[in-house]
């Protein structure tokens, strides 16, 4: 099993490689190491893509135009009409496919005007073991994704991150806000922000990793079970319900699995 200083050497080669390189950059854990060490390896023969849309928390857009700037590194904002397309606003089971194609190739048109080829994503060896329909549409623009060739894993990620002294390095992972939906739920602007807003406010309460599933007019809440002890405590958990209560919900529940990526997808296990 390669360490991660192999895996880090391996990256860094990978990233050469393509001498010019613009990242698909969201602000989360995986896009802000491969901006960063592509910033090293390349300098300004770098620039970051951030898709702007209605899935994409709010907070998320703001931190990455703050690290773009600390960095100077040039940032291009695309924002497609992501649920102008039916399939993403109707929540089909294959709405990342179609999503990612409008965003990707949104990005792509943005990149090849910049003079930029290479377009790379955060994408790891851990995405791989989920149900991500979107990965072939990565595939089909041709989306490089660096991670993927030299091996890392989300583990990986957050450990070199620590190492290079990113401050993103224990963030939790912001996955699309469709996720907090089941499929067949129709989307709006509202609807996702309003959710957006919900987990910014459980986080900031000292919650590490938090999800608002939506179910109807009932919430199944994710929360990592080592936080479970925080949630009994009485201030604490009035003060979620009311957040909650606030944005609509009847009713609350606590998902005794706790916090896990891709719950909605149980639903649909085996769907091609």
């Amino acid at each position: 099993m390669s360490s991660l200083q192999d895996k880090e050497s391996v990256l860094r080669s990978v990233v050469r490689s393509y001498e010019k390189m613009a990242i698909a950059f969201s602000g989360g854990v995986d896009s802000t190491l491969l901006l960063y060490v592509a910033y090293e390896e390349l300098n300004n023969n770098v620039v970051a893509l951030t898709s702007y849309v209605p899935m994409t928390s709010e907070s998320e857009i703001i931190e990455a135009q703050e690290m773009c700037r600390n960095l100077g590194i040039q940032q291009i904002l695309c924002e497609p009409d992501v649920l102008s397309i039916d399939e993403v606003r109707m929540n089909d089971p294959k709405r990342c496919y179609f999503c990612k194609a409008a965003l990707f190739g949104a990005m792509k048109q943005e990149a090849n005007k910049q003079g930029f080829i290479y377009i790379a994503d955060g994408t790891n060896v851990d995405d791989l073991a989920d149900y991500r329909p979107g990965m072939k549409a990565i595939q089909e623009l041709e989306i490089v994704s660096p991670f993927l060739e030299a091996g890392f894993t989300k583990d990986d990620i957050r450990s070199l991150s620590k190492e290079l002294g990113l401050s993103t390095w224990d963030k939790q992972s912001n996955a699309c806000l469709a996720t907090r939906f089941p499929y067949g739920k129709e989307l709006s602007s509202d609807l996702l922000r309003k959710i957006d807003e919900a987990e910014n406010a459980i986080h900031a309460l000292g919650f590490n990793q938090v999800r608002v599933r939506v179910h109807d007019d009932v919430v199944r809440l994710e929360l990592n079970v080592s936080d479970f002890s925080l949630f009994l405590d009485d201030n604490l958990r009035n003060e979620v319900l009311s957040i909650l209560q606030m944005c609509g919900f009847t009713y609350v529940t606590l998902d005794l699995e706790g916090f896990r990526s891709g719950s909605m997808n149980a639903s649909i296990k085996g769907h091609k």
